[in-house]
């Protein structure tokens, strides 16, 4: 019996930089050599680029120097060579205006990176919010294989015998300096103790909803989601990720195998049960949207209507991340609506979703409750249509109060986020507490770059009455690790004429969270007369990057990609630059 041929080694990419004896070869090694590599470093062992966003201004990523060695680390014990290259960092905590206006240029300058350089596979270090979908689009755009690796949370925050969650309770420490149960010296008392080590917001805001994402897709090792910045298994998990990037070369297993329609599913349904953030409603979008993956606003609330909410963690509960991973994590999470998901679906490891998570087990049902007794019935999306958002708007049940799920109330408008921040104290307002706050103008273009300012505080003077929610709505973001009843990504936005837009007060609005409705009870005739006297606002820039993005970016029910960056380029090798 005739015995097959051994199948001829894949000729890799970067063979066309190091692999050959001619003038560019030896410019390409030669200076690569001044780094202390050798010669046998280029001897056609796959070349993985490490793509890490480290930067001191974005405190969240402050380890990934450490992180990107042991990553290092794993690509040369599986006989890779590890190219570490920096790309634009997002720090959620000091970029203004908001880190979404640069999402998509740090998209651009991974695609850019990784496809200009000799790399054959690479590895995604990122953690704190807008890094982790930036990586992600721009790497899709390429399609090389790709392992991401998020940083992790920080330690739980501790502050005079409480568990304190970063970002959630910077709303409701703000809210009683507002109302005098703090004082200012108390205040910096909770900065030193709510940001204890290394890594991103400990509750499940939105950095740790990407991390959870990473992994419900497929693209990052089982367990990437949770384990804290400083825990050395995080270490131990990046240098298996350096390993496995090596061998997903050798195996051609590159993204679009990964992130199919199907991996998109799971990963909707993953963010229901464990209460995710509404910002994974738009990078999803948009990631889906650079591989041809068709994902609609209507495939969030159709796959997430029947996923209960099973982690009980801030903002929606009370625990806190650290507490999610020695409760045994994402996969405990996976296990238990296994019946929802589609079971098969490839990860970066070669094993299925299934395979990864079949056998976690739960050591705090306090924690990760169990299907049958869910923390909360809704944890899905919810997506609202109505005159008042012709392209939908997003709410999160989990975190809204369940008796202003259905309201109708009178409309005390804002028309940008200055008119906010003017009037929302002043004793003055004409404001109740069954009224619904409106916010216009900041949406992707109207901020510009779609803020988080959609969770806006409650008028201080309802506040000292007691009052610890109102129904809002806006065509912002709202932070992921914030509370409320909260209606956001209102599309079309207000800014390029969208019905927000006419919204005047003294107006009447009707939610319905149960039956999917955000009605404007005025009349057609009426809402037309306004539309006509209604003007744009001024463009805010007439150059650069704020003027490229103005011009090009797409509306929230889009995933706010720019519109030229739809699809991808492929991994094509450019012309030799000598």
């Amino acid at each position: 019996m005739s015995r097959k041929s051994p199948k001829k080694p894949r000729k890799l990419r970067s063979e066309v930089w190091f692999g050959r004896h001619d003038r560019d070869a030896l410019v390409h090694r030669s200076w690569m050599k001044n780094q202390g590599i050798p010669h046998d470093q280029f001897d056609g062992r796959p070349v993985i680029g490490i793509c890490n966003t480290w930067s001191q201004a974005t405190p969240c990523n402050a380890h990934f120097r450490e992180l990107a060695q042991h990553v290092r680390d794993g690509i040369l014990d599986a006989g890779g060579f590890p190219i570490e290259f920096p790309v634009m960092s997002l720090g959620e905590t000091l970029m203004r205006p908001t880190t979404m206006l640069y999402r998509n240029q740090a998209a651009m300058d991974v695609e850019e990176s990784i496809r200009a350089n000799p790399f054959d596979g690479v590895v995604l270090l990122m953690g704190c919010d807008k890094t982790t979908p930036a990586l992600l689009m721009g790497a899709a755009s390429v399609d090389l294989p790709t392992i991401g690796v998020s940083g992790g949370p920080m330690l739980n925050g501790k502050y005079r015998g409480e568990d304190i969650g970063s970002g959630t309770h910077v709303w409701k420490f703000t809210e009683m300096l507002k109302t005098g149960e703090m004082r200012p010296a108390d205040m910096v008392e909770v900065e030193s103790c709510m940001s204890r080590s290394a890594g991103h917001c400990m509750t499940m805001g939105t950095a740790s909803t990407m991390a959870a994402m990473v992994e419900a897709l497929g693209m990052g090792l089982p367990t990437n989601a949770a384990i804290p910045a400083v825990d050395s298994r995080r270490r131990v998990l990046a240098r298996m990720a350096g390993r496995r990037s090596v061998e997903m070369v050798r195996e051609d297993l590159r993204m679009s195998s990964i992130l199919t329609r199907e991996a998109f599913e799971n990963a909707i349904m993953v963010n229901g049960a464990i209460g995710g953030s509404t910002n994974a409603v738009v990078h999803l979008l948009a990631i889906a949207g650079r591989l041809g993956v068709r994902l609609t606003l209507d495939d969030w609330d159709r796959l997430g209507r029947e996923i209960p909410c099973l982690v009980n963690l801030m903002p929606s509960g009370q625990y806190l991340m650290e507490d999610f991973y020695y409760a045994g994590g994402l996969p405990v999470v996976i296990r238990e609506i296994g019946k929802f998901l589609h079971k098969g679906a490839l990860t970066v490891n070669g094993r299925s979703l299934w395979e990864n998570s079949r056998d976690a087990v739960n050591y705090d049902e306090k924690v990760i409750t169990p299907l049958a007794k869910p923390f909360k019935p809704l944890g899905g999306i919810a997506v609202l249509r109505g005159n008042l958002a012709p392209d939908g708007a997003v709410l999160k049940p989990s975190a809204a109060t369940p008796k202003l799920m259905k309201h109708r109330g009178r409309a005390v408008v804002f028309t940008d986020i200055d008119d906010l921040h003017r009037r929302i104290d002043d004793p003055k307002l004409d404001v109740k507490a069954d009224d619904i706050l409106v916010l216009q103008n900041c949406g992707p273009r109207g901020y510009p770059g779609f803020p988080e300012v959609g969770n806006f505080a409650l008028p201080a003077k309802l506040l000292k009455k007691g009052v610890t929610d109102m129904v809002r709505i806006s065509d912002a973001r709202m932070s992921g690790t914030a509370y409320g009843t909260v209606v956001l990504h209102t599309s079309p936005e207000a800014a390029v004429g969208g019905p927000l837009a006419l919204v005047r007060t003294g107006d009447t609005i009707e939610l319905d969270v149960a039956r999917r409705r955000l009605v404007l009870h005025v009349s057609d005739k009426e809402l037309a007369a306004r539309r006509a006297k209604w003007k744009a606002p001024k463009p805010h820039s007439d150059r650069g990057w704020v003027k490229l993005y103005c011009d090009t970016v797409q509306q929230a029910d889009k995933g706010v990609d720019l519109d030229f960056l739809a699809g991808s380029s492929g991994a094509g090798v450019g012309r030799p630059s000598h």
